[in-house]
């Protein structure tokens, strides 16, 4: 590679529903940003233009699917077959590969993509431009050992991981969860895998957290508590549950509230949610651009323990007040079970929510956030700095 030639870097984000993949990719490119770097994201997220793209970062907008089943998608908008739909996607991919040609191929989760739309992508990589490095990249728990175990043999995903990829990087800390053994890597590929630790995300000042505060009319000494669920799509029961408890306080909350209900909150839901808000004095969106100032201005959050959110929730140090969702996939559980054994967060299980619950564990956060302030303050978030690491070397190796 010339002195003074571009670096290129692709990622891949299947983004079948929720926030997830975008915004931990954005995260990502923001931070992996240098001078002669590009980065370009292929992402199905339908919401991808309403996020904020920095100078040397774009992104190609494959057709969004929704995951029907475990095995079974269907299109998100355009009313086709739903293989004619993954066709145009497959295509897509192959061609901005080849186009853009990166020196650095970073896959998100899904070692051979949504129903192995990558793989010819990958090949071609492989067979043509032998020096480019592909990279999969994994948050810390995909889900439980046995489910992840049985997929993986059934897609071909360890064949895929010896034959297609450089490196394996995994976005946590091995002694939370350690895939290499819960997933029975074998030993020889296991040396591929590259613990990062979890993945920072930009602290806003302090003025922009006082302005978003009285933005919203949060006077000094009033606290402030951010109700969250993600995408939203499964996240009814919370929001549900957390009105119920301010309806039985009868407007007397020693609390302000804001809810976002995520974008992907059926119409009617929302609807409900929204209106039941305003009779008790809460404020609600469906969708915020300023999560992290959201939640650093915030004195307790209550979320569902996705890898993001918690990731933002630990880069401004808030306590948060985690309801894990245990089906489809158990990740959230078993997130939120290691981050309570560190005292990272406080649980509720699925199962055990209540308004009741609720009131008993948002007033112990707020009346005792010393011990939790104080593990977060210890955790350390090195997922940025290793992958930096690892790019000045691909970079200095590729010069």
């Amino acid at each position: 590679m010339a002195r003074n030639a571009t670096y290129n870097i692709l990622m891949y984000s299947h983004d079948t529903y929720g926030l997830g993949h975008i915004r931990r990719s954005l995260a990502i490119a923001a931070h992996l940003l240098a001078p002669r770097l590009n980065i370009l994201i292929l992402t199905g997220s339908p919401i991808a233009g309403r996020f904020s793209f920095p100078e040397q970062i774009d992104f190609v907008r494959i057709p969004g699917m929704i995951k029907r089943t475990n095995e079974e998608y269907l299109p998100l908008s355009i009313k086709i077959n739903p293989r004619h739909a993954l066709d145009i996607r497959k295509s897509i991919i192959t061609a901005t590969v080849k186009s853009f040609q990166p020196q650095l191929f970073i896959v998100d989760k899904e070692p051979l993509g949504l129903k192995r739309e990558v793989l010819p992508a990958l090949q071609w990589l492989k067979r043509s431009r032998p020096a480019t490095r592909t990279v999969l990249g994994l948050r810390d728990i995909m889900d439980d050992a046995e489910t992840t175990r049985r997929e993986w043999r059934e897609k071909g995903a360890y064949g895929a991981l010896e034959e297609l990829y450089s490196e394996i990087w995994v976005y946590g800390e091995r002694g939370l969860y350690d895939p290499v053994s819960e997933y029975a890597i074998p030993e020889e590929l296991a040396l591929r895998f590259r613990f990062t630790g979890y993945i920072p995300r930009k602290v806003p000042s302090a003025e922009a957290v006082q302005g978003l505060r009285r933005e919203h009319g949060i006077g000094e000494g009033e606290r402030l508590v951010v109700v969250t669920t993600g995408g939203g799509g499964d996240g009814f029961p919370v929001m549900d549950a957390f009105l119920a408890m301010l309806e039985s306080e009868a407007g007397a909350a020693p609390f302000r509230s804001i809810l976002i209900t995520g974008p992907f909150m059926p119409r009617a839901e929302r609807k409900g949610i929204a209106r039941r808000a305003r009779k008790v004095g809460a404020r609600m969106y469906h969708f915020f651009r300023r999560m992290e100032t959201l939640f650093a201005a915030a004195d307790v959050v209550v979320c569902m323990g996705g890898y993001n959110t918690l990731c933002e929730i630990l880069s401004v140090g808030t306590p948060a007040l985690v309801v894990p969702r245990e089906s489809p996939r158990r990740e959230q559980a078993l997130r939120a079970q290691a981050f309570r054994q560190r005292g990272l967060i406080e649980l509720i299980p699925w199962e055990e929510l209540s308004p009741g619950r609720l009131r008993e564990r948002i007033g112990r956060l707020l009346e005792e956030p010393a011990p939790v302030r104080e593990a977060i303050a210890r955790f350390p978030m090195t997922g940025i700095e290793v992958m930096k690491e690892r790019l000045r070397e691909f970079r200095g190796q590729a010069g």
